[in-house]
């Protein structure tokens, strides 16, 4: 099992230092990937949760330039936000200047406000991810690319230098409704929840299942969840930030069988947010997890 780490580029954590930190120590404690989050503004009644904010993929240029080896993932790209023409070209050229380190986790987003102040049809932002995703896959696949859709539309134009990875960059489709579970059959390497319990997803990876029956889909996408965790640590210090919803949490010892039972029901790319009181806190944990944690993973 492959494991990434989140870096705080949101939050009370989202600073220069602690960005530049989180990005030397993931690729040093040998972390496989490492993950931004997207957010572009924040509305007042969500200050608390995302009310400092860095640009995912500005963060991610930085860590290109930072690291040599560590994949540089989006967890998870809100598609609508941005025109996909535009997309199409930020993440080729992310891909192509890292070596062809970009793993891009596409989602639909969630905040009516937010994309309201972005002058987004937020009731269309399904029908939009899914018009945008065929749209960059097209410029960055098709040497003479062209498109007519209801959002987007171009023709006889270049796209020079297309992404490293051939085809394109793999797409990780967030959540877990059944649109999201459809985008993912559709467009997904990889199915990238957030937050589920073991036993849904399990029920996921079953509709998954039958979903690319269904299709005639020949590959199953992998799984590849994101979890937010608090892994104990010994050191008397004051609890994290609240959390709602599943998370992992416990000792090493408790740690590892959690992250055990995710590998035994087919989790081939884990990603974890640590919960962190402080920068040290969060630095810590992810010290200690690579430390105390992995090396008792039996895969």
């Amino acid at each position: 099992m492959k494991v990434g780490i989140w870096i705080p580029c949101v939050r009370h954590l989202a600073r220069p230092d602690v960005l530049r930190r989180s990005i030397v120590q993931a690729e040093q404690l040998g972390y496989d990937s490492i993950w931004a989050i997207d957010h572009v503004i924040a509305p007042r009644e969500n200050a608390a949760q995302f009310g400092r904010l860095y640009d995912p993929l500005v963060v991610l240029s930085l860590a290109a330039g930072l690291s040599e080896r560590v994949l540089l993932g989006i967890s998870v790209l809100v598609v609508p936000y941005r025109h996909a023409v535009l997309t199409a070209r930020m993440i080729a050229s992310l891909d192509d200047l890292s070596g062809g380190r970009v793993v891009l986790g596409v989602g639909p987003g969630w905040n009516a406000a937010e994309a309201a102040m972005l002058g987004l049809p937020f009731g269309e932002r399904g029908p939009m991810t899914d018009e945008y995703l065929r749209a960059m896959r097209e410029l960055w696949t098709n040497p003479d690319p062209s498109f007519a859709g209801k959002y987007v539309k171009f023709g006889d134009v270049e796209f020079r230098p297309p992404p490293a990875q051939k085809p394109h960059p793999p797409i990780w489709v967030g959540g877990h409704t059944r649109p999201a579970l459809r985008r993912t059959i559709e467009f997904g390497d990889a199915w990238h929840p957030i937050n589920l319990t073991p036993a849904e997803l399990r029920a996921g990876r079953a509709e998954l299942e039958r979903l690319r029956q269904e299709r005639g889909r020949e590959r199953r996408p992998a799984l590849a969840p994101r979890f937010d965790a608090r892994l104990v640590l010994d050191d008397h210090g004051g609890p994290p930030p609240a959390h709602a919803g599943h998370m992992l949490e416990g000792t090493p010892d408790d740690f590892a069988a959690q992250v055990e039972e995710l590998r035994q029901l087919g989790t081939e790319h884990l990603v974890l947010e640590f919960a962190a009181r402080d920068a040290e806190h969060f630095f810590a944990q992810g010290e200690a997890f690579a430390r105390d944690v992995r090396p008792r993973l039996s895969g």
